[in-house]
């Protein structure tokens, strides 16, 4: 592998980079589904800890299903013919169904990104809501404000869609995640992702996760809600389904998802490249964020992390670039997280930390005067850092999806 994806094109890795790096990339390549209909099918009808799908849904019951805004990766054109030709199998009319963007706190989409999201058929045939009015139904037990998008809420049974990989602080994607932060109103969001602070939040992490928990007991003040998550290799080829209780179902992914993509180190090294692995994962800072945090985990205090990314799109989020241009130290950065915690300012406060250990190279379309005023170094050219002395680098071609660990916790910090 002598290339990483950037955008939708490839940056070259120098010989002298790749004669002492070590690649890593998840223990399994899993392969692509033959027929990822039949198993989705398969899925629904044979699900983890509830009863299937068809039996679970009446004709005139009112249905939203929520699905992955642009920026991410999940392959909903594909998944949603099978899961709607199994509602109308079942007799639910396309006029009972509503899609349902799960936009977070992300810009609202254009009418050719929904077509490119869910297919242009799709799109033509039903009923697709963006987020806008929300509805509050109380709160839960840790004070998060149990606020939906009102389709949503006033909907008979929820489907949730998605795909399943890490997070680095819920843990993972996928699960009740669709609903919150997916569809939840902005103040439900940040009262949730506050907890993001906590030590227990953490990457690869479900179990005992404060943000997890909470966005779960959430998500169970809707009982009739479905899941459908699944998962992806490299080439972001559907190479396993999960489907049921939203909880359940999810754990099972889960699994699947642990035994293929955390990869062990024996030390943290001086060096790590990391790409996101190409659009949409680097179609912004805010969302290559997430693999600049795994790559985090294995380079040593004071080392180097090289984020390869295009960031077509600039910052991603209003609130993230105005931390990141207009604090004038790493250390503001993390005192105003500390004394109000802000959607957009939590991504700049997890890049702040890294930055306290490490110098952080970027490799991107912004210009050099910019990364530098967001605290990075800018890289015009991988064959820079091959003169450098390295003992030990690390090169991760798909940093979002890869989990990397220093075995027995030993990094050297």
């Amino acid at each position: 592998m002598d290339k990483l994806k950037y955008g939708q094109s490839f940056v070259t890795i120098p010989s002298t980079l790749l004669e002492k790096a070590q690649i890593l990339v998840q223990k399994i390549e899993p392969e692509p589904l033959q027929n990822y209909g039949e198993a989705i099918t398969t899925a629904l009808r044979q699900p983890t800890g509830c009863k299937p799908l068809a039996e679970m849904v009446s004709p005139q019951e009112k249905i939203a299903i929520v699905v992955s805004d642009i920026t991410r990766p999940v392959p909903t054109s594909k998944i949603l013919p099978p899961l709607l030709e199994e509602l109308h199998l079942n007799g639910v009319t396309a006029e009972n169904i509503s899609i349902v963007f799960g936009l977070g706190i992300h810009r609202t989409m254009t009418e050719e990104e929904m077509a490119l999201a869910i297919g242009e058929d799709i799109l033509a045939k039903y009923n697709t809501v963006q987020p806008r009015e929300f509805v509050s139904l109380g709160e839960t037990s840790r004070g998060t404000p149990i606020e939906v998008c009102k389709e949503v809420a006033q909907s008979d049974f929820i489907i949730l869609t998605g795909n399943l990989e890490f997070h680095y602080f819920a843990g993972y994607t996928g699960g009740f995640k669709a609903l919150m932060p997916g569809v939840s109103s902005k103040a439900a969001i940040e009262k949730n992702h506050k907890m993001m602070l906590e030590p227990a939040a953490a990457i690869g992490v479900a179990d005992g996760n404060p943000v997890r928990e909470d966005l779960e007991e959430f998500g169970r003040k809707f009982p009739r809600t479905f899941l459908l998550n699944v998962l992806l290799n490299s080439q972001k080829e559907i190479t396993g389904v999960v489907a049921g209780d939203p909880v359940l179902a999810h754990r099972k992914g889960c699994e699947i998802l642990d035994r293929s993509n955390k990869v062990y180190v024996e030390e943290a090294a001086d060096l790590v490249i990391v790409s996101p692995g190409g659009f949409p994962k680097d179609i912004n800072l805010y969302q290559a964020q997430k693999a600049l945090e795994n790559a985090a985990k294995v380079v040593k205090k004071g080392g180097k992390i090289l984020l390869v990314a295009e960031l077509k799109e600039g910052f991603g989020e209003d609130v993230f670039e105005d931390w990141l241009v207009n604090s004038g130290s790493i250390d503001e950065i993390l005192m105003r997280i500390q004394e109000k915690f802000v959607l957009g300012g939590h991504k700049a406060a997890a890049i702040a930390k890294v930055l306290k250990e490490n110098e952080i190279l970027l490799l991107s379309t912004l210009p050099d005067d910019l990364v530098r005023k967001i605290f990075f170094t800018p890289v015009n050219d991988l064959a820079q850092l091959a003169s450098d002395d390295f003992d030990k680098v690390y090169i991760i071609p798909y940093g979002s999806g890869t989990l990397p660990e220093v075995k027995n916790s030993a990094k050297d910090k």
